[in-house]
């Protein structure tokens, strides 16, 4: 059943509660105010877009979604995604591809997958971030300098030509290095000063975020020196090279619906698809953190259709993709956010910052805009689990090095299905390793059963026990085959093999053929296959694919003690 938090949040909602929500809702709109404006820069689209989407889906996310403090809006992992595709498609194409991964999310909700997405592993998730870290950072470099690429031309870079700012990682890079003769000494002084002033703010301020006092302070600063020393660097509203300039309203845009074709629509599904995951693995994430610090259990279905419904709402407005933003969920629960209401004051901060303030924001330097962006990118990084990482198996440094690279590199969307392949292909690795099929008594005089209790089985003439070491599936088969085939070939004389599975919690159909393969070896030579210790799953299969007929119900045994009763049966 779908059931915002909001409703059930508001049972015994009272004026204390009330007001611990309302410090901690202007706080956190306080803080997300840089950062939508930042992240919708580093996208490639207007910052009022950015405001929009804090706001709208900020709201929605609140009101709709399965937590109780989580906080919604633009962030760092959607700008890679979200600058492609205005390159190629424009805003219209942006707007119809975050309201098809809204539907996405929604049905994701809707038919209970939100499980499923909690099986991304670690190392994967850990790799993008620390790839758009990395793209981000990359991306301010222009600002951070005061770079002026010239497109007045096409550049030919690679062999391919721009006639603006590319969006991937190596085109941009030697853009820069290109333009490096254009830097603004000023802007570079600004940028720098900013983004120490960030860093030393945090260290002894924690209530009042040092983004939102540095833009402060660098917008008043901007306007006195290009007042009076004449000192002028790009802003948000005026850009000294006439390339970009935007404005931002002092009100919402009216809803618009985007333009439907089915030729757009097959384009930008898989763009679609890419936002959809990539908002339900980040916004899962951000409410199992908010869990773990506030003690509460959110509803990974409903977050779900609270995401979905988010992002739909939020291209009819001018916005951008949202999520469940870490960073701000954390600040809203250090203030003291405790329902969805303060999740809905934080919209509400915006949205009259909007209206009152909105603006003055075309005065803020790009230079500090930049300082913001890199600190944010820095804390996004994850430093500190890419070093746990590093001191780990070769497997999981393997994902992590190949999901960061082609993030990089490629395309997040190809880094994560890369990424997903190459996880799986060592998990099946890891299996067949751990798995072992032996004969009973070898195992035992060779140790490997040290430290499981010695077990007296009483063989009777004629009978051999192999047991199998975890899973039966298609990774193992061959192993399961060569053991058969060593007890065929054994030089013992025996006419009852008994397969010991009571460490084998899961079979597959490869399992089965390998059972069905040994079944009809052993008949030829007058041999029956007794099964001992067998649990749910591997016996469920057996049923399902009339393999416990074959075998013959009378020779499957839950316990060790009933197959050898039934192998001195078979020999009188």
């Amino acid at each position: 059943m779908f059931k915002p938090q909001l409703i059930s949040s508001l049972k015994g909602y009272n004026s204390k509660t009330f007001v611990s929500d309302l410090i901690a809702g202007v706080i956190v709109g306080i803080v997300a105010l840089p950062l939508a404006i930042a992240f919708a820069i580093a996208s490639g689209v207007n910052p009022a877009a950015g405001l929009f989407t804090a706001i709208i889906a900020g709201f929605c996310i609140s009101a709709f979604g399965g937590s109780t403090v989580q906080i919604g809006g633009p962030t760092g992992a959607f700008a890679v995604i979200v600058y492609g595709v205005v390159a190629q498609f424009g805003l219209s194409g942006l707007a119809t591809a975050t309201l098809m991964a809204g539907v996405l999310l929604i049905l994701l909700g809707a038919f209970k997958m939100g499980g499923l997405v909690k099986f991304i592993p670690y190392t994967i998730v850990t790799g993008f971030t620390a790839g758009i870290a990395v793209t981000i950072a990359t991306g301010q470099i222009g600002d951070f300098f005061g770079l002026s690429p010239d497109f007045t031309e096409p550049m030919k870079i690679l062999g391919e030509e721009y006639s603006k700012m590319p969006g991937d990682f190596l085109p941009k890079i030697i853009v820069y290095i290109k333009s490096a003769s254009t830097i603004n000494v000023y802007s570079f002084i600004m940028a720098t000063v900013c983004l120490a002033f960030i860093f030393i703010w945090s260290k002894f301020i924690k209530k009042i975020p040092g983004s939102f006092v540095v833009l402060i302070l660098a917008t008043v600063a901007s306007i006195l020196l290009e007042k009076f020393c004449g000192l002028k660097t790009d802003t948000i509203g005026f850009f000294a090279d006439g390339g970009r300039h935007f404005v931002i309203p002092n009100t919402l845009p009216a809803p618009q619906l985007p333009d439907f074709s089915l030729n757009t629509i097959r384009m930008l599904f898989p763009t679609a698809v890419s936002i959809a995951v990539l908002a339900a693995v980040e916004s899962l994430l951000s409410a199992v953190v908010a869990d773990g610090m506030t003690g509460a259990k959110h509803d990974s279905n409903t977050e779900l259709i609270g995401q979905g419904i988010a992002n739909i709402a939020s291209p009819l407005f001018g916005g951008i993709p949202a999520t469940g933003a870490i960073a701000r969920t954390a600040t809203n629960i250090k203030n003291g956010g405790r329902t969805p209401v303060a999740g809905i004051i934080h919209a509400l901060t915006l949205l009259l910052i909007l209206l009152f303030f909105g603006k003055y924001a075309s005065y803020i330097p790009m230079a500090a805009l930049a300082a913001v962006l890199i600190n944010v990118a820095w804390n996004m990084a994850g430093f500190p689990a890419i070093r746990a990482l590093l001191h780990g198996q070769k497997s999981d440094i393997s994902v992590f090095a190949v999901t960061f690279f082609i993030t990089v590199f490629v395309d997040l969307t190809v880094a994560i299905e890369v990424g997903l392949g190459l996880a799986a292909f060592f998990f099946i690795k890891k299996m067949i390793d751990l798995s072992e099929v032996q004969n009973q008594r070898e195992a035992l005089t060779s140790g490997i059963h040290k430290d499981m209790p010695d077990e007296k089985l009483d063989l009777p003439e004629g009978a051999m026990v192999y047991e199998i070491e975890g899973p039966l599936f298609f990774g193992t088969v061959r192993k399961f085959e060569v053991a058969v085939e060593r007890a065929g070939m054994a030089g013992v004389s025996y006419k009852v093999l008994i397969l010991r599975m009571r460490s084998t919690i899961y079979l597959d159909a490869g399992g089965i053929r390998a059972l069905e393969q040994a079944k009809a070896a052993c008949d030829r030579k007058g041999i029956t296959i007794v099964i001992s210790g067998i649990h749910t799953q591997p016996y469920m299969l057996l049923e399902k694919t009339g393999m416990a007929d074959k075998l013959g119900r009378e020779n499957i045994y839950d316990h060790i003690s009933g197959a050898l009763e039934r192998a001195r049966e078979i020999l009188g």
